[in-house]
């Protein structure tokens, strides 16, 4: 049996998935924030029931909102203080008696897509998410690529392409980024960039969601709009698959389920890529919440 935890700053999930990827068993607490003895209990506790309920002990995989830092062990994640600056993964193996295996929240989604009774058939998946932040997991034959610091897809923090200034004007003033840098995807790909790109032209300040909402009542500053954000996501998708050169492209997060944007994407983002090469086929993710979850128990596949 394969345990996925997805680690969030308010809940733990844990899924129990059997030999074919199917989910046999779940639960959810709140995850204790501040406490760190408290949150490795918590995990162990689950793990225990796990197994309880499986009648064996299953593998143990964790999803969490941040980095593993490879040199020391320790994990970065602004989002669970208790957990920052901890060796989790070797304490939880240690309480386990078992190997635990750790990876950023975005692999994780990336390797539950992958690991798709249909996406199975793709040799290398890039998954992308378009929420409240911009980043993302590569899979290559059913395995995340982390690289050195886990950064591997974390592309809403590379730099706008040149191309791009032809689509929100050459002199328009970059935004800081969470990171601390200016001229990132993130700041106008993610969902608050969204909603940025229409008040640069628009001089009015709306949600995403009003923007949708608006777009399928036919409002023309809308669809005019989504048109400008479908060009930006082009040019800064093209620059990537030209890197990565992915046979499958999955996007999460809440501006992937904006349908009105995969309209076209594929002849949009060709202009930018190498005359030869053809786009890889773009879907919307199919596993939703429970992503983090399944992607996280999937570390221990094809061992």
């Amino acid at each position: 049996m394969y345990y996925g935890f997805d680690v969030g700053g308010s809940k733990i999930a844990l899924g129990v998935y059997d030999a074919q990827r199917k989910q046999v068993w779940t639960k959810r607490v709140a995850t204790p924030k501040h406490d760190y003895a408290s949150l490795l209990n918590q995990l162990v506790m689950l793990t225990h029931e796990a197994d309880a309920f499986c009648g064996e002990q299953g593998s143990v995989g964790v999803g969490v909102p941040g980095l593993p830092v490879p040199d020391d062990g320790t994990v970065f994640t602004a989002n669970i203080p208790a957990a920052q600056g901890q060796r989790l993964q070797a304490d939880l193996s240690a309480r386990l008696g078992r190997e635990v295996r750790i990876d950023n929240d975005a692999n994780c989604f990336a390797l539950s897509e992958a690991w798709d009774d249909e996406f199975m058939a793709y040799p290398v998946v890039l998954g992308l998410i378009l929420g409240t932040g911009v980043g993302g997991g590569l899979i290559v034959n059913g395995k995340p690529v982390t690289g050195r610091n886990y950064i591997v897809g974390e592309y809403g923090h590379t730099r706008l392409p040149i191309d791009a200034l032809d689509v929100l004007g050459k002199e328009v003033e970059q935004p800081l980024c969470g990171c601390g840098k200016r001229g990132c995807i993130e700041s106008w790909l993610a969902g608050p960039g969204f909603s940025r790109l229409f008040q640069l032209h628009y001089q009015q300040v709306l949600s995403a969601p009003d923007i949708i909402t608006r777009y399928y009542q036919g409002d023309a500053e809308a669809v005019a709009h989504t048109e400008r954000y479908q060009a930006l996501l082009a040019v800064c998708f093209g620059s990537l698959l030209t890197l990565l050169d992915p046979h499958l492209v999955v996007l999460g997060g809440g501006l992937s389920n904006f349908d009105a944007l995969y309209d076209g994407l594929s002849l949009r983002v060709a202009q930018h890529l190498l005359p030869v090469a053809k786009p890889p086929r773009f879907v919307k993710a199919r596993h939703g919440d429970a992503g983090g979850m399944r992607g996280a128990a999937f570390l221990h596949v094809k061992d």
